[in-house]
């Protein structure tokens, strides 16, 4: 029996174990893209909280503690730690892509949040999370006029919500 023989029978085995890391790790980075997409369940979601100028002011509280540091004082995703992290923090002053967002989705992603962002939902309650998601809208509308003004604010919010399916 040649030498090589033990290696020839171990080179199939080698191939098939490769073959099936190889799909499971194509099914997890598969299965992570598809969690973080909010179920159609959670796009059709509505708010109830009204952007008022309490709520929104509610709302930037709750960035301030538990979201500033990685998506940072503007929310464009360059918090301090911002650089630490495994993926970047969204931006939420891309108007485009937050236009495409509904609110649903938004408090669904806070909600159960994904590596390396927390889950909120034990730690912030529907009405502070729908809060938060009312402020996470005024980022995209701020304008060098309106400036941060809970008014002007309120007022974006409303008028993109009519928009939104």
């Amino acid at each position: 029996m040649p030498a090589d023989q033990p290696a020839r029978k171990s080179r199939p085995i080698a191939i098939v174990v490769l073959f099936v890391l190889l799909a499971v790790a194509i099914a997890i980075v598969i299965n992570a893209a598809r969690n973080w997409n909010a179920a159609a369940a959670a796009r059709k979601l509505k708010n109830p909280v009204l952007p008022t100028a309490d709520a929104l002011a509610t709302g930037k509280q709750i960035y301030g503690e538990h979201c500033r540091s990685c998506h940072g004082e503007k929310g464009d995703g360059k918090g301090e730690k911002a650089a630490e992290l495994s993926v970047a923090p969204g931006d939420f002053t891309d108007a485009r892509v937050m236009s495409r967002r509904t609110d649903g989705e938004l408090f669904w992603q806070v909600t159960r949040g994904r590596l390396p962002m927390p889950a909120f939902e034990d730690k912030l309650t529907d009405q502070e999370r729908w809060q938060l998601v009312d402020y996470l809208r005024t980022f995209a509308r701020k304008s060098p006029s309106a400036g941060s003004a809970p008014a002007s604010a309120f007022t974006s919010v409303l008028q993109a919500r009519q928009r939104l399916p």
